[in-house]
């Protein structure tokens, strides 16, 4: 499949498809003018032809996917029946990939709604996506090297993708779909201390923010794990490790790994 026509149908113009509208438009192996998306929603079609008018838009899940290369179905899990009802039917399973990025939505499931012989992927990004950054994690069904490639390769203009076994999907959703949140409370208790401190709440978080980047940057720099850039910092009877053991005694690791246990869909 050749990536400069490649052609794309994004079924769901919500924060995802709209968002992997805009990013894949943005990048080098779609051209805005391939990528059709359909939603009940002409104000979601409107914001998306806003920002990218070369994107095609309809209301019509059949027009969208006519002579697409992938078919991407972003909308609700609870929706996913009803759009492969309406287009089960008008899909070429020799030639188009169908995409689902509904969480909970497993194969098996898949090829029910669809066929056997479907070429199936699931992809779990997250909202990070809407700006290039997304962790996007992937599994398939029924496809070859080269088609795990494109999609890979489509999904890594986005941020970072990783081909997983479907059975580590709900494991890689706790810790980036779901770990983004996590990430965003850190920052706001970080962001509460410093404020607490006498920090103004805007400048505290661009204090947080840059911390985090240089400490991303840091442990990507250096190929190093987390607890030797701590052992960096950590002077003995200095103020950080005092700090850290008083996370630490207040259950700090214990609550992310409780806390992203307790998000892994079983």
């Amino acid at each position: 499949m050749r990536t400069t026509s490649l052609k794309i149908a994004i079924i769901g113009a919500g924060n995802m498809g709209g968002a992997i509208a805009r990013g894949l438009a943005k990048g080098s192996m779609i051209a805005a003018s391939n990528i059709s998306v359909s939603d009940i929603s002409e104000s979601n079609l409107a914001a998306i032809n806003t920002a990218e008018p070369h994107i095609k838009t309809t209301t019509s899940n059949i027009e969208a996917i006519k002579n697409a290369d992938i078919v991407l179905l972003a909308v609700k899990p609870w929706l996913v029946e009803k759009v492969a009802d309406e287009i089960e039917s008008k899909i070429d399973y020799k030639n188009q990939l169908i995409v689902s990025i509904a969480a909970g939505i497993d194969f098996s499931k898949l090829v029910d709604y669809f066929d056997s012989d479907a070429t199936l992927f699931r992809v779990i990004p997250n909202t990070a996506i809407d700006v290039l950054q997304s962790v996007s994690t992937i599994s398939s069904k029924n496809a070859t090297a080269e088609q795990e490639a494109l999609i890979l390769n489509l999904f890594g203009e986005l941020g970072k993708a990783f081909l997983v076994p479907e059975t580590q999907l709900n494991a890689f959703m706790s810790l980036s779909s779901c770990g983004i949140a996590y990430a965003f409370r850190y920052i706001r208790a970080a962001m509460e201390g410093g404020v607490e401190m006498g920090i103004y709440p805007n400048v505290a978080k661009e204090v947080v923010l840059q911390t985090l980047r240089g400490a991303i940057e840091l442990i990507e720099a250096n190929e190093s794990h987390p607890e030797v850039e701590i052992d960096k910092v950590t002077t003995p009877g200095g103020i950080t490790i005092k700090g850290l053991n008083e996370m630490e005694a207040n259950g700090f690791t214990n609550a992310v790994i409780k806390g992203l246990k307790a998000s892994h869909l079983k």
